[in-house]
């Protein structure tokens, strides 16, 4: 009998999980067709303050007990000059607090360098944002951008920090002028690979560029943080070819005026595949973009570009960790990572420390580069319980 009854009990589980999830795709689905339009940016869009809403649209697939926004805002590049991002806002039902909910920003890793890999464009747009119900489940309102130059049309921004940490931090203030995801202004920050790297330097400008926001906590996963270690491990691998292929093209369009010519670093070869390696996304290309990095392998580069100005200097004003902020931060770093090396993060670490910052080193031994974020969700559970958060 009581074999029977655990039997009831799950098949009753399964039946409410499918419809749930069912719901959730049929949403999904409905939302479909008038999705390229709403990336559409609207004549003299970019002109507003940083944060400010452009348009939104609530979205009906959404995750159990939440209610959720697809939104285009105003934020800035660089050099201070508007732009466009967009994103998505989600928050929990029920009464929020009297000062608002704590704002989980959350930075994505690499999906890609074209308008369309953007995460919110996505047939579900919430399955890529790495503990997202844990959150969610703590109260928080989390919000999600696309970052600059994905989702509609911008200048690439791929790994250029200033203008990520800036898309971060106005994502927060766009997730605030939706009044029903009842947003306020302290702040936990929450990335993964590239997304580390946005995070770490949306920490760094937070309290000139946003000073009304309070970051309160600050957690990363296997960061992108030190751009010359990055690409010095890899230059010779198909990692290398493929994040090169985005990186260099992105720095070549943002600090033309600098002098940062593809010509200089990279061989005829790759410059000749950068457009169709640009083209691709990583999630849903990763078979193509290989295929088109491999017979490059050992010959992407003409010149090591972490010894050849403007690159190298590029690649160290776009690495993270050299600027102190008050906020704790969690770094997690799984040991089988084979591309950003735990050699790598511990020297973040260590930089950090010896800046005076309140540092957590969180190793996860069998999680690698795509599974360290999920792997490290308790202990950033955990690290928020012990703030207070």
């Amino acid at each position: 009998m009581l074999r029977i009854a655990v039997l009831a009990v799950v098949a009753i589980l399964l039946v409410t999980v499918g419809a749930v999830v069912g719901f959730r795709l049929l949403g999904d689905a409905n939302e479909q067709p008038g999705l390229a339009a709403f990336y559409e940016q609207p004549e003299n869009a970019a002109e507003g303050d940083p944060g400010s809403i452009i348009k939104s649209e609530r979205l009906e697939g959404v995750p159990v007990d939440t209610e959720a926004w697809r939104i285009m805002y105003r934020t800035t590049d660089l050099n201070g000059d508007p732009a466009v991002a967009t994103g998505v806002v989600i928050t929990p039902l029920g009464a929020p607090p009297a000062d608002g909910r704590t704002v989980l920003a959350w930075g994505h890793p690499t999906t890609g360098s074209a308008v369309d890999c953007a995460p919110s464009r996505g047939f579900d747009p919430f399955i890529g944002i790495e503990g997202m119900r844990p959150m969610l489940d703590r109260g928080y309102t989390v919000v999600a951008t696309d970052y600059v130059g994905m989702g509609t049309a911008g200048t690439d921004s791929y790994l250029v920090g200033i203008t990520a940490g800036n898309s971060v931090l106005d994502s927060v203030r766009a997730a605030q002028a939706i009044p029903e995801a009842a947003a306020g202004s302290d702040v936990v920050l929450w990335g993964h690979s590239q997304g580390g790297q946005a995070a770490l330097f949306a920490a760094e400008r937070a309290s000139e560029y946003a000073p009304e926001l309070t970051v309160r906590a600050v957690a990363v996963a296997a960061p992108a943080a030190d751009l010359s270690a990055l690409m010095e491990t890899h230059l010779d691998d198909v990692s290398g070819v493929t994040i090169g292929s985005y990186a260099f093209q992105s720095f070549a369009g943002v600090y033309a005026d600098q002098g940062a010519e593809l010509s200089t670093i990279l061989t005829p070869e790759a410059q000749q595949i950068l457009p169709e390696m640009n083209k691709l996304c990583l999630l849903t290309h990763i078979d193509q973009l290989h295929t088109i990095a491999t017979p490059v392998i050992g010959k992407f580069v003409s010149q090591d570009p972490t010894k050849v100005e403007p690159w190298a200097r590029l690649l160290q004003e776009n690495s993270a960790g050299s600027v102190a902020f008050d906020a704790p931060l969690l770094i997690a770093q799984g040991l089988d990572d084979q591309l950003v090396r735990p050699a790598d993060t511990e020297r973040l670490v260590e930089r950090t420390e010896q800046l005076g910052m309140d540092v957590t080193y969180h190793t996860v031994e069998i999680a690698d580069h795509s599974t360290i974020a999920y792997l490290a969700i308790p202990a950033v559970n955990t690290w928020l319980d012990e703030l207070g958060l």
